[in-house]
């Protein structure tokens, strides 16, 4: 449980050094050196068999890459405009969504009831977030729920985390054509680069590495409540890092968010798995 925690905290802070890159560089930069320094340790280390595998393999596999890729820039772009709690909340709307939709319990609705209620709390109060700042964060969660749903049949057919490290690999070539049409390419900056490295290293390998490990040996249950603190841990690491506050409509709006998907997996502790194959996979 202490390691998932870890997890959980390295990844937030990632994103909290991340933004405070932007000073030095875009979004799309940072999302693209993150995306690169997690493909090439998770190649090395992994050195995933690329022989002999099927149209279906490396077509699950590109498009679980295109999803991580997209879920990173648009989650970057996101950051940029509006706090990094803020947008971790909004994005977990996606992976509450999942668990919903392939909820049997009625019960699930109210929970979903919950998160809504959040949400137009920072729709009605003074001060509104930048709209720009929330779309962007609104669509790295769907982006995310389509991770998660690619995840399960990705998994199957490449083992470990060989479908990982793949799918790095082909988010960072899918995000370089529009480095170039952006004109982002990083200058020669050893600070940019390492600590892009560094991004790439906290919230990408790090967290993998924990996360496969830990989740043989803890019940899915457990893991999916604490994953549920993200939001809260993401806010935590960005007034340490940043400096970033909420204001208190805000924080209420987070604890909604985060009340609602712990709501959702003790509820679902009962119900049967749903068949991956029919569309439903846990989030890895």
């Amino acid at each position: 449980m202490v390691m998932l925690l870890i997890s959980i905290a390295t990844v937030q802070i990632g994103s909290s050094i991340a933004k405070d890159l932007y000073s030095a560089a875009q979004p799309l930069t940072v999302a693209w050196l993150r995306l690169g320094a997690a493909a090439l340790i998770l190649g090395a280390v992994t050195r995933p068999r690329l022989t002999g595998r099927s149209a279906s393999d490396w077509g699950w596999v590109a498009g679980y890459g295109a999803c991580m890729a997209a879920m990173n820039v648009t989650f970057y772009f996101a950051i940029e405009r509006i706090p990094v709690g803020m947008a971790v909340t909004l994005e977990f709307l996606g992976p509450l969504g999942v668990s919903v939709a392939l909820s049997r319990r009625f019960r699930d609705l109210l929970w979903v009831g919950l998160a809504a209620l959040g949400v137009a709390l920072l729709g009605f109060s003074p001060g509104v977030l930048d709209p720009v700042g929330v779309a962007w964060a609104l669509a790295a969660g769907a982006l995310w729920a389509g991770y998660i749903l690619l995840a399960g049949p990705t998994g199957r057919r490449w083992a470990g985390v060989d479908g990982v490290a793949v799918a790095f690999g082909i988010g960072f070539a899918g995000v370089t054509p529009l480095m170039l049409v952006a004109g982002a390419f990083p200058a020669p900056s050893p600070h940019v680069w390492l600590v892009g490295a560094a991004v790439g290293l906290f919230s990408s390998v790090v967290p993998y590495g924990i996360e496969m490990g830990v989740m043989r040996r803890i019940e899915p249950r457990i893991f999916g409540i604490l994953m549920s603190l993200e939001p809260a841990v993401a806010a935590l690491a960005a007034l340490i890092l940043l400096g970033e506050t909420l204001r208190p409509v805000e924080l209420v709006a987070m604890g909604c968010v985060v009340a609602a998907s712990i709501g959702v997996v003790r509820s679902a502790r009962r119900q049967p798995v749903a068949d991956p194959e029919a569309g439903a996979d846990d989030d890895a």
